[in-house]
């Protein structure tokens, strides 16, 4: 009985060739070559023209943004301009557009009462259970000032009512954003900017002036479906999508950029903190030195812009590997057509037989040992540019 280790080494110590075998079959040539058509159309129609496998990719963009606001509009009967309603003033990349303002003046560091039904009292009791909410406009003293009704609070008094209405200030929508970006990409060493210095005056139309990087406040809140009204008094948040898809086999001034528009605060539309408000303050000090302030609660529009790019240009390395992968895959039609001849036709056995032979070294021994009184020879065949150098074998009788 042969042992299991000289079984596996047996079976490991083998070498197996390819061995072709021509199937006259029109169905199977059919299908191999359908397969083939697929994964040529592949690699040719989505790797190659599509996704640009042939040339290599830098998507480390550097990116520099400048943003400037241009308008004036009227809240509570005062004129604003830029230095009034943009905050923060550095033109940065983020940047919001004020568009309503509750202010508490001449606010004292002092103790007064809170505002707000959730701190009405009639006991200091009811004012115990406050001492660490952090919802008051100041510290809860614990104490009930009865005259009022209402929960006493150390800080700046008196304190913030924020449920004052204010009318908004409309005229942000006709404002206009100037946009001023920079990008490089630091593998092919291109810097491009997204503005022409031969522009002087434009607003940015998709159909008329895609490139113009001036845009009116109306026109974004339009294509981001974005009530004016509510936005006006509740505020939001509205991204600049500015992105840079190069092509640097073809002229380098083609490589320009496309803008887009996205509404970031969509999520939290049915949140109870919806919307988007910040508070700020300016100080003054008394003719004795004493400190007060004016307290602002800002409601405004907030511009995120974001900035991204990739550039392409031809490269060997990843054209060779893409070429020698599809090349490679064209061998899966005959992988297909294997399965089904070998598994799903008549004549699967007698398909098994002609692609599959076994071959002994005891076989090949006999075969080449001559026979008594036989004139069998060796001698070397004809080399060819096929056999790759092997030694053929010829027997003569």
């Amino acid at each position: 009985m042969t042992s299991p280790a000289w079984s596996f080494m047996t079976s490991f110590l083998t070498y197996e060739t390819s061995k072709s075998v021509v199937v006259k079959s029109w169905s199977v040539g059919i299908i191999n070559r359908l397969v083939q058509l697929m994964i040529i159309s592949y690699f040719v129609g989505y790797v190659f023209l599509y996704e640009r496998a042939y040339q290599v990719a830098d998507t480390a963009i550097e990116s520099s943004v400048i943003t400037k606001v241009k308008g004036f509009g009227k809240l509570n009967d005062v004129v604003m301009d830029v230095a009034d309603y943009i905050y923060p003033p550095q033109g940065e990349g983020v940047f919001s557009i004020i568009t309503k303002i509750i202010t508490t003046h001449n606010q004292f560091q002092g103790t007064c009462s809170e505002i707000g039904d959730s701190f009405n009292c009639s006991t200091n009791a009811d004012c115990t259970k406050h001492l660490s909410s952090i919802q008051a406009n100041g510290i809860i003293t614990g104490v009930c000032n009865t005259s009022c009704g209402s929960c006493e609070i150390e800080g700046w008094c008196p304190a913030e009512n924020d449920q004052v209405q204010i009318e908004p200030m409309a005229e942000f929508v006709n404002f206009t954003i100037y946009i001023k970006n920079s990008i490089r990409f630091p593998l092919f060493s291109v810097t491009r900017g997204n503005f022409d210095s031969t522009i002087k005056n434009c607003t940015n139309n998709k159909l008329t002036d895609p490139f113009c990087p001036i845009f009116r406040v109306g026109d974004i809140l339009t294509e981001v479906n974005q009530n004016v009204t509510t936005l006006a008094n509740n505020g939001g948040e509205i991204g600049i999508v500015i992105e840079w898809r190069c092509n640097l086999d073809q002229d380098v001034d083609l490589c320009v950029p496309s803008y887009s528009f996205t509404k970031l605060d969509a999520p939290f539309e049915n949140y109870a903190s919806k919307g988007y408000n910040f508070r700020f303050a300016k100080y003054y000090k008394t003719a004795d030195g004493t400190d007060f302030r004016s307290l602002h609660k800002a409601y405004a529009v907030r511009f995120d812009v974001m900035v991204t790019g990739t550039a392409r240009k031809f490269s060997l390395i990843p054209t060779v590997i893409n070429v020698i992968a599809a090349l490679t895959s064209i061998g899966m039609g005959t992988v297909v057509c294997d399965l089904i001849l070998l598994n799903c036709l008549k004549g699967a056995e007698q398909y098994k037989k002609k692609k599959f032979e076994e071959v002994s070294e005891a076989q090949i021994l006999a075969s080449i040992t001559p026979s008594p009184g036989s004139q069998m020879s060796v001698r070397r065949g004809h080399d060819s540019c096929c056999d790759s150098g092997a030694i053929s074998l010829s027997v003569n009788y």
